[in-house]
């Protein structure tokens, strides 16, 4: 994967924590606007989304030889799926959900939660040629930077424009379009 894929990976994981920082800054409405269960909630939420690329790699890369024949193709599978999964989610109903965001365990459950996807991209990781560990550190790196910092973004965009902006356009549909669109270049390639 070039570096600009692996930023627009990153975008794409980052968009589930995007969103739920949006609900929580929702939420959030009569807080301070610098609290800092919010910065922890960000550091979970980039922790877990960098981490589990990692725990998909190490689960598949020892099975690398045995796969190779048709990689790109559970490549482009995994990619697809998460990727229609998200335009799917997108054209849901869009519930309020009522949660308490400053909680350390709600915080932990949604960090999990916004992070399965990234476990199936550290998969196709094995499958696009990252063999050695050390090949994994700037795409982890990224992923988790840039999940803390669309966390933080999120939650602002929710606590000053959230109902607003999430009717005209869904964050899901975009991840889930750059997803796609990954797969299709790596299943060509």
């Amino acid at each position: 994967m070039s570096f600009i894929d692996i930023i627009l990976l990153a975008v794409a994981l980052a968009m589930d924590c995007f969103t739920v920082s949006i609900v929580s800054g929702l939420t959030s409405q009569n807080s301070k606007l610098h609290e800092p269960w919010l910065y922890r909630m960000a550091f979970l939420f980039g922790c877990f989304q960098a981490f589990m690329p990692l725990l998909g790699w190490l689960g598949i890369i020892h099975f690398q030889t045995y796969i190779e024949a048709y990689d790109h193709w559970i490549a482009f599978g995994l990619l697809a799926f998460i990727g229609g999964k998200m335009i799917w989610e997108s054209f849901g109903d869009d519930e309020e959900q009522h949660f308490n965001p400053r909680r350390l365990h709600t915080q932990l459950l949604l960090a999990i939660a916004t992070s399965i996807d990234a476990l199936a991209v550290g998969i196709s990781f094995a499958c696009t040629g990252y063999t050695m560990l050390s090949q994994l550190t700037l795409p982890i790196i990224l992923i988790g930077v840039v999940s803390f910092l669309f966390s933080i973004m999120g939650y602002h965009v929710g606590r000053h424009f959230g109902k607003t902006i999430t009717k005209r356009i869904k964050p899901e549909l975009i991840g889930g379009l750059i997803l796609i669109a990954i797969g299709i270049k790596i299943l060509i390639l």
